[in-house]
């Protein structure tokens, strides 16, 4: 009989504060990732301490924000109080310390638990806090949230405020790097919820007068259906328009200044007051999808001590407003109702135009709903899990906010690169779906061809985004096809199709590419896998004289035991994204379009000057 494990007092430790967020970082910053999505870990680490700086801000102290990043080391500086310089080194390294805790010092921050500037603490290989108030400094370095130096006070001349440095560990986080596009945009979103204040990055400057009017006019592509409505009252502002040509909902919500990109509460209620609040208006029982279709919407509410669903707040579950406040349903029902309902009796053109794109949603609707009824029976009859779709354990609608976000979906093609992608990846969080052949190329055509075309049906089905990303099952859906003509080619059509009907998909930072290794470089003692041709000689000159090369021409070489070093914590993900100045009509006119002769042309010049 085998012998039970031991359990005695050997068995129970205590870990030091920086100990416990170093062993179980997910809890306090969600995943590491390498710096390629918007979510991983090496921007809430920024975003942590720049929190902070914008509650100073909220709290009437300081209306700038210097922001400095070389070589993946930040430095934050904002003019605001200081941390009190007694109390300052227990501020940033003893966990539940801080001024948030009392709600006189900090009425509507985000961060009322303690934690976020000791996480940043204790993943960084270095970190620095410097403090300036009431004519005095001190600052004290740590590494991995261990104190190695601090200073007394002393006399100081620089203006209040506080400045921390840091450098995420790179045996944490490993071979990562922070993309200044999503660094722009948590910028962006800081400054238009924050009319009045100014950001400096690398000497950029970051500014909004207008709020939320300035986020909608930077993520509004093509025409409106009416100008913009800006709604604002004490502790809400809202903003919202009609798309044109999107056929989908996008939103955008925020609570006490935090970027809630799952929703939550306050996001379900506005849903819900603005179909209210339409159908009273016009006293039409209108359906709430033909009401909300096509909608482009900014929430922004202030909750006195919210409660978020994790550490990294990406989605509120608070139901108050605040101790003895009206709820936020019943808040933000009365606000819509007396708000918008005055804006929609003095504005009777936004008024008729708002009706005319309801009834033109409604006919669209029930001229798809016997081709959607077809479609989601063909699903059924063809075995989705099964055949097409090989699904992991953990979704990202209905499970833990770590799980949410490392949900991923491989779409890739043919049988020997599906094979390898299965045995190889965690079943727990990645899943497969495999195309059979090359996707139709769907630029031009209506949504009638999404539910008609067996492939694209099947895989709006299995991403579940067929009314709303808000129910996408994956947080990552990665392209994983050869590293060859027809591999890229089929990324091209995936692309577009994407494009075409599913836009904010790529908007919203949820689509990448899987960067595969092209050649193995290895002698007796070393491998090394390369992924470019620059890569690759750098390793025939380190590994000695005639090492075995091989070059991957697809995804269905590579064993599945290789693999697993390629879509594990290692994995290299590029995301496709979208700029302001981008528009997809356009991008999709000069790639997929018929201007052939133009697009040779523009290939051909791109070639030469890449072989120069």
């Amino acid at each position: 009989m085998a012998q039970l494990s031991q359990y005695t007092e050997d068995n129970i430790k205590t870990l030091e504060w920086q100990e416990h967020i170093r062993i179980r970082p997910g809890m306090y910053i969600g995943k590491l990732g390498d710096g390629s999505s918007p979510d991983d870990g090496i921007y809430v680490l920024l975003k942590e301490i720049i929190d902070n700086s914008i509650d100073e801000y909220v709290m009437g102290e300081g209306k700038k924000i210097d922001i400095y990043l070389e070589n993946n080391s930040v430095k934050i500086r904002d003019y605001g109080r200081g941390i009190p310089l007694g109390k300052m080194v227990d501020a940033v390294s003893k966990m539940n310390t801080g001024g948030k805790y009392d709600s006189r010092a900090f009425k509507k921050s985000v961060g009322l638990n303690g934690v976020g500037t000791k996480a940043v603490n204790a993943l960084s290989s270095y970190f620095k806090v410097k403090s300036v108030r009431d004519g005095f400094s001190r600052f004290a370095e740590f590494s991995n949230g261990i104190l190695t130096e601090e200073s007394g006070e002393t006399e100081s001349k620089e203006k209040k405020g506080t400045e921390i440095s840091f450098e995420p560990d790179q045996g944490i986080f490993g071979n990562f790097r922070f993309r200044r596009e999503y660094i722009d945009k948590m910028l962006k979103n800081y400054v238009y919820l924050n009319p009045g204040l100014k950001i400096y990055f690398n000497g950029e400057e970051f500014y909004s007068e207008n709020g939320l009017q300035d986020l909608l006019q930077e993520n509004i592509e093509g025409d409106i259906i009416y100008p913009s409505i800006h709604l604002k009252d004490e502790d809400i502002e809202v903003a919202f328009t009609h798309s044109e040509r999107s056929q989908s909902e996008a939103y955008f919500s925020f609570v006490n200044g935090q970027h809630t990109t799952q929703g939550g509460t306050h996001l379900t209620a506005f849903k819900e007051a603005y179909v209210k609040t339409v159908r009273e208006f016009y006293n039409k029982n209108y359906d709430a999808s033909d009401i909300r279709k096509s909608i482009i919407a900014a929430v922004s509410i202030k909750v006195i001590e919210p409660v978020f669903e994790s550490q990294t707040k990406t989605k509120l579950g608070s139901n108050e407003m605040g101790p003895d406040l009206p709820s936020i349903r019943t808040f933000m029902n009365d606000f819509l109702k007396k708000h918008l309902d005055n804006f929609l009796h003095k504005n009777q053109e936004v008024a008729d135009a708002l009706q005319r794109k309801i009834i033109i949603s409604e006919r669209e609707r029930k001229e798809l709903s016997g081709i959607q009824k077809l479609a989601r029976e063909r699903a059924k009859k063809v075995n989705l899990h099964n055949k097409k779709l090989r699904d992991c354990r953990q979704h990202y609608n209905d499970q833990k906010s770590i799980k949410k976000l490392e949900s991923t979906i491989f779409i890739t093609e043919g049988d020997s690169a599906s094979g390898s992608i299965t045995k190889s990846r965690d079943v727990e969080t990645q899943a497969v779906f495999s195309l059979r052949g090359k996707p139709l190329n769907s630029y031009g055509l209506t949504k009638k061809i999404v539910y008609e075309n067996e492939e694209f049906n099947l895989l709006q089905a299995a991403l579940n985004i067929e009314t709303s990303l808000e129910d996408l099952r994956y947080n990552n859906v990665v392209i994983a096809t050869d590293a060859d003509v027809d591999g890229m080619h089929i990324r091209l059509l995936m692309i577009t199709f994407f494009l075409q009907f599913f836009p904010d998909l790529i908007k919203n930072g949820h689509l990448y590419i899987l960067q595969t290794p092209l050649f193995r470089v290895r002698n007796k003692k070393e491998t090394r896998y390369c992924y470019t041709e620059e890569e690759r000689v750098r390793a025939l000159n380190e590994l000695g004289k005639n090492p075995e090369i091989t070059r991957f021409k697809g995804l269905g070489e590579i064993s599945p035991d290789e693999f697993k070093n390629f879509i594990g914590k290692d994995i290299r993900l590029e995301p496709v994204m979208l700029s302001k100045d981008t528009s997809v009509d356009e991008l999709l006119e000069f790639y997929m379009g018929k201007n052939t002769q133009t697009r040779q042309e523009f290939i051909i010049n791109n070639l030469v000057i890449d072989a120069i």
